[in-house]
């Protein structure tokens, strides 16, 4: 099983949230939670491993639930 890298790991972060905070300019509510979706399903095929993308939902939601 392959582990969550919770490390930071992005290149260039403030790149990467302008871009999309652009991506979802222009959007209704509802088309920028289709964005949303369509990106998640995007990265999560290029993830592949399934073990991987549960550990990443689970700490998402957990995070969630406490409010962070």
């Amino acid at each position: 099983m392959a582990e969550l890298n919770l490390s930071p790991n992005l290149t260039e972060p403030d790149e990467f949230y302008a871009a999309l905070i652009e991506s979802h300019t222009g959007l209704t509510e509802e088309e920028s939670m289709a964005q949303n979706a369509r990106l998640i399903l995007l990265l999560a095929n290029h993830i592949g491993d399934c073990d991987t993308l549960k550990q990443a939902i689970t700490l998402a939601r957990a995070q969630a639930d406490e409010g962070s």
